[in-house]
């Protein structure tokens, strides 16, 4: 593996101790549940600050037809819709969770997973657009493709201080069939954020432990500290929690830290506020099985550390 620390791969290691989590602050629904139950979903966020002070947030939502939002809030909580993108506007059978970033010259870009039409195969293209408005009409360019073993899926993208760019990438082995939710986390990095360089696998769930079954990544704080959803088995698919990573020594791979999960929640976004404090998005599961997008505030030093 090859080590950049150009792009920002490996920080010292830092204590997940005091993440904010969900459970900390007063949750509220930002976007409802589509309908009642099983693959009812609205959530798999992904959130920015503009330059205005309010917030963007891309999500998937799971109905009756796939499709991602691209919306705006001044508050926090409650949203006006911008955009949207059917899974017919990237010629996919499903799409999952966006990734929304601004690019060094005022552009947005969201990265988004598509499901390539009877396979299990998952990859990853890009819109670019002025405004975010201009996202739902622009055309996607593939740049995580996958290959014939492997589906890749779930970004998470992030410009880098010294003007480069960084990826997280969901991986799932499709060589064996009946176990392609198996998952894993690998890395990229690049400098533009459309030709990209792989450094493989930095996270990956333990043996016999509850997030057996693998590891995603969800979400990286500027200094390093991330968080993740893991499942122990194939019946979890779609039960994930969220657990906490933390960096090796050597910097160049992420670990589980503690012995079960933190939150009963799965995609968990962590955005810090300029005045400091986070806003977390998460997609939480309903009794009957759909799943809603909730929204939390955590003021700057509030709630427990957790343990570790």
């Amino acid at each position: 593996m090859n080590s950049t620390k150009k792009h920002g791969q490996c920080p010292a290691p830092v204590p997940t101790a005091g993440f904010p989590l969900p459970g900390t602050g007063h949750a509220t629904v930002a976007v409802p549940a589509p309908g009642k139950g099983p693959q009812q979903w609205a959530g798999a966020p992904s959130s920015l600050v503009d330059d205005d002070g309010s917030l963007l947030l891309a999500y998937r939502v799971r109905a009756e037809e796939d499709y991602n939002v691209v919306a705006r809030s001044v508050d926090g909580r409650t949203f006006t819709t911008l955009g949207v993108l059917t899974r017919d506007h990237f010629g996919a059978a499903m799409v999952e969770r966006p990734a929304l970033v601004r690019t060094g010259s005022g552009a947005w870009r969201l990265y988004v997973s598509c499901a390539t039409p009877g396979t299990k195969h998952w990859w990853v293209g890009v819109l670019e657009a002025a405004t975010p408005e201009g996202l739902s009409e622009a055309t996607v360019r593939p740049v995580f493709e996958g290959d014939g073993d492997t589906a890749v899926k779930d970004p998470v993208v992030r410009r880098t201080p010294d003007g480069g760019w960084e990826a997280w990438l969901c991986c799932h082995i499709l060589t064996e069939p009946g176990h392609e939710d198996r998952m894993f986390t690998a890395y990229a990095t690049s400098g533009d954020g459309l030709r990209w360089q792989w450094h493989g696998e930095v996270l990956t769930g333990r043996h016999g432990a509850w997030d057996a079954r693998g590891a995603r990544l969800t979400s990286v704080l500027p200094d390093g500290r991330a968080c993740y959803d893991g499942r122990a088995s194939a019946e979890e698919n779609w039960f994930e929690r969220t657990g906490l990573a933390a960096w090796e020594a050597a910097g160049r791979r992420l670990h589980p830290v503690g012995g079960a999960p933190v939150a009963d929640v799965r995609y968990l976004d962590v955005l810090p506020l300029p005045g400091g404090g986070h806003r977390l998005f998460y997609e939480a599961r309903l009794p009957d099985e759909s799943h809603e997008l909730r929204t939390e505030l955590i003021a700057p030093g509030a709630g427990p550390a957790p343990a570790s």
